[in-house]
């Protein structure tokens, strides 16, 4: 399995699992109160469990559909380490988030290199 099929898989889980967890966990509930950021949690769930969906989808039928899916989720990663840089986290709270963001960025790349080629 290449890297890039690992980096896929654990995307797709990672975002799959998040997604679920910021509709029903009250821990997620919480921590968007926490970022200020209460009435955006329903639909970031959603962002997330659609990018998962467009991964998967995407890696076994249509790879824009990779392309377009890992830049939204890169997106929404940068976007979330920058709530947690704002609210003063620590870099170990904030760390998953930009790893995530640096692995949807690297899966869109690797997809448009592939897709141009």
């Amino acid at each position: 399995m290449s890297f890039l099929n690992i980096a896929v898989l654990l995307s797709s889980s990672a975002f799959l699992y998040y997604g679920v967890e910021c509709l029903w966990s009250k821990k997620m509930k919480d921590e968007f109160i926490r970022f200020g950021l209460k009435k955006q949690r329903v639909l970031t769930a959603y962002l997330q469990i659609s990018g998962a969906l467009g991964v998967i989808f995407g890696f076994f039928l249509a790879p824009i559909l990779i392309l377009i899916s890992a830049a939204g989720l890169a997106l929404l990663m940068f976007l979330g380490f920058g709530v947690r840089i704002k609210i003063k986290d620590s870099i170990a709270e904030s760390l998953p988030s930009l790893i995530l963001g640096l692995i949807n960025l690297f899966i869109a790349v690797s997809y448009y290199n592939l897709l141009v080629s």
